[in-house]
């Protein structure tokens, strides 16, 4: 579904990408994990459009999208949840929700009442402004935005940043829920971990190189993993 070939994004001087080379395929989990300052978010926003590639390909779903602009590609089916969540905080929960939507508003109280479902907590606080949610609901949100246009892939970068251990457990089984009905994910995330727990796939991005790849539970075995991302 996604394939991302030799990328490379500079920033002035500085190489943040060099070379990226991922696939996802359709109805994966796929995790891309490292350190802070790896280029984990500079690969998804370059997916996006919103950062611009040097150099390499990116195809989803068929579509170039190099030679797409960022406004087209979300009509593609591919939906992004920001690390930082960037809901609209003097908006209320379904304001929100309906701007995830707006792509697509096709049958949009049928994909609202399936959002409700999976989030009953939005739904106790739809009339409720998103800035006064806590940090867990505010990801939810972020989260059900993206469903609302009916994604075929969503990009999550960072979902349990900020959240207690409890949350983290739930935005976790979320994710696999949300991958469960169909929904390919590519997840960025720092709890390296639990997020090859759940992951079929993983990538290790170090310093803008791909430097391990494999099957997400050999990973978490893998030796190098374990010392530098695993605490073990």
């Amino acid at each position: 579904m996604l394939e991302i070939k030799d990328l490379h994004v500079n920033y002035g001087a500085v190489h943040a990408l060099n070379g990226v080379s991922m696939t996802v395929k359709d109805g994966e989990i796929v995790s891309l994990i490292g350190a802070n300052g790896a280029g984990k978010t500079t690969t998804l926003r370059t997916i996006t459009g919103l950062e611009k590639a040097a150099g390499g390909s990116i195809t989803f779903d068929g579509h170039d999208l190099r030679k797409t602009e960022p406004s087209k590609i979300i009509t593609l089916k591919l939906a992004h949840v920001p690390e930082g969540r960037h809901i609209f905080p003097q908006m209320t929960v379904e304001e929100n929700l309906e701007m995830g939507a707006f792509t697509d508003p096709t049958d949009m109280a049928k994909t609202m009442a399936d959002v409700y479902e999976r989030f009953p907590r939005l739904k106790e606080r739809k009339r409720q402004l998103a800035g006064t949610l806590s940090g867990g609901e505010q990801q939810m949100l972020a989260v059900g935005r993206a469903l609302m246009g009916r994604p075929k892939m969503i990009l999550m970068d960072e979902p349990s940043m900020g959240l207690s251990p409890l949350l983290v457990k739930e935005i976790f089984a979320i994710i696999r829920e949300v991958n469960k009905q169909g929904i390919t994910i590519l997840l960025v995330e720092q709890n390296a971990k639990m997020a090859l727990a759940i992951s079929d796939r993983a990538y290790v991005l170090e310093t803008g190189t791909i430097t391990i790849e494999g099957d997400a539970k050999e990973l978490l075995n893998d030796a190098r993993v374990k010392k530098a991302y695993l605490g073990q």
